[in-house]
């Protein structure tokens, strides 16, 4: 018998300590081999001041047990409070987010009995590295960071993940066809890993007709990776689809820790009434027994729960009549799962788990590429200008750049707009000038300071640069529709 593994415990908010509480149960009488270290977060935190949701004491256990498992929290409404999931991914470097959405036809009622997807979602950045800003009157601005690091080792697990498991596809989607260079890179570096993956069927779809079909005709997938708020909305939809989102758990995955939830909030409205199904709790706690080498305990709870599916104990969310044989609560639902312990389903399929299936560990990126040339060729100067007239905006700004900078379009919300735009395109008070050097050779940081001094002098209120690059020779930034 292997020694206990600490793991640090939240029981959440909401419906969260009710499920936490059947799921602990649940695990300890199939066995596992876990010492429990509690730590409280979420909406008492919340509303003592801390904005974070989380104190220092809960971080120094999470970092001594480097296990998760936690129950659902609810975050107040309103500015200054940060979602403690996206803040514990962040700051443990949980880059993996593994959401398994499998159909348990015909005793949860789906229309699509074949499903049985894992969605691998980046977990780190995208839109959720959460850089905002109020730029001008009316513009509002939201960062997408897209790195190669960041794909490569998301990419990487997920095929990773598909050897592991004995999966036959990996499928990434993306917005490459608009996103040349952010969804871009992570199509790029797709193709670059799946290379080294010769027996796994690769492909990619855009990601609009690839969510219609997974929507369709998930059946076709296997194994999806993709950027992370994709990956938070298409994983929602798998799993409902599949039959619930309360019945589907996750596993946040990095090199020095995991977290392992239920991907359902906290149902404050069915809090403390014995309703809630802690379905999607458990196969979390699965996954997180297999992460932490305990592969036999996994399995006795998984078939168990199976089991009790199988045979009509259902919560309120999946009771059907004629379907199930009877309407249990959170606990008493626990209780059957307990009764089942031993049992194998007859006819959803059983699973199977050993040392070397479940949760893939981490892997990394290459860190050591040696570093592109890299040369300063011009800066986009972004103004707030409360004027509408695009040509009125272009022949005062060509003004101020020389022989070195001179300006060579303004777009506006992307759109080309000077010179020769069409009066027709409708403009708000946000304009992206851009300066480059006529012949593409390298200027410096005190040109573009020199050029910002003008447009100080001039009047003109400057709220944002980008300095333009080429890496290796080639443009490291996007042309304006219309340019």
């Amino acid at each position: 018998m292997s020694q206990t593994v600490p793991i640090t415990v939240a029981y959440g908010d909401g419906i969260g300590p009710e499920i936490m509480e059947a799921c602990l149960f649940i695990l300890k009488e199939a066995g596992a081999r876990i010492e429990i270290e509690t730590i409280e977060i979420g909406e008492k935190v919340y509303l003592r001041g801390n904005p974070a949701g989380i104190e220092p004491s809960a971080w120094e256990s999470l970092r001594r047990t480097r296990v998760f498992y936690k129950a659902p929290i609810t975050t107040p409404q309103g500015g200054g409070f940060k979602s403690l999931n996206v803040t514990a991914r962040k700051t443990l470097g949980l880059y993996a987010n593994v959401r398994p959405c499998v159909a348990y036809d015909p005793f949860v009622r789906t229309k699509h009995p074949g499903t049985n997807i894992v969605i691998v979602r980046e977990n780190e950045e995208d839109l959720y590295a959460g850089i905002e800003h109020r730029q001008t009157d009316e513009v509002y601005q939201c960062l997408k960071l897209i790195t190669r690091p960041g794909s490569e080792k998301v990419i990487r697990y997920a095929f990773e993940y598909a050897r592991q498991n004995g999966r036959k596809k990996v499928t990434a989607f993306t917005k490459d066809n608009i996103m040349k260079m952010t969804d871009g890179l992570f199509h790029r570096v797709f193709d670059e890993i799946g290379a080294e993956y010769p027996e796994i069927e690769k492909e990619h779809w855009i990601v609009d007709i690839g969510s219609a079909k997974m929507a369709d005709t998930p059946e076709v997938f296997d194994v999806i990776v993709l950027p992370n708020l994709y990956g938070d909305i298409l994983s929602d939809v798998a799993a409902q689809i599949a039959g619930s989102v309360g019945m589907a758990g996750s596993a946040n995955i990095g090199t020095h820790a995991a977290m392992f939830e239920a991907i359902h909030g906290s149902a404050p409205r069915r809090a403390g009434q014995n309703l809630a199904n802690p379905s999607g709790l458990l196969l979390s706690g699965v996954m997180m027994l297999v992460h932490i080498g305990q592969p036999d305990v996994a399995e006795r709870v998984h078939n168990a729960w199976l089991a009790t599916i199988e045979n009509g104990y259902h919560t309120y969310d999946i009771y059907q009549e004629g379907v199930s044989r009877e309407r249990v609560g959170t606990r008493e639902f626990a209780r059957k799962v307990v009764e089942h312990l031993g049992q194998k389903p007859q006819r959803l399929k059983a699973v199977s788990y050993s040392a070397a299936s479940g949760i893939t560990k981490a892997v990394e990126a290459d860190l050591n590429r040696p570093p592109a040339r890299k040369e300063l060729i011009g800066v986009d100067v972004f103004l707030h200008w409360r004027e509408r007239d695009p040509n009125r905006l272009g022949e005062a700004v060509k003004m101020l750049g020389d022989e070195r900078l001179r300006l060579t379009m303004i777009s506006n919300r992307g759109q080309k707009v000077y010179p020769d735009g069409l009066p027709e395109t409708f403009c708000v008070d946000h304009w992206r000038c851009r300066f480059m050097s006529p012949d593409k050779t390298p200027i410096t940081h005190q040109q573009i300071l020199d050029l910002l001094g003008r447009f100080a002098a001039a009047g003109f209120d400057f709220i944002k640069t980008e300095n333009l690059y080429l890496f290796d020779g080639v443009e490291g930034f996007s042309r304006a529709q219309g340019e």
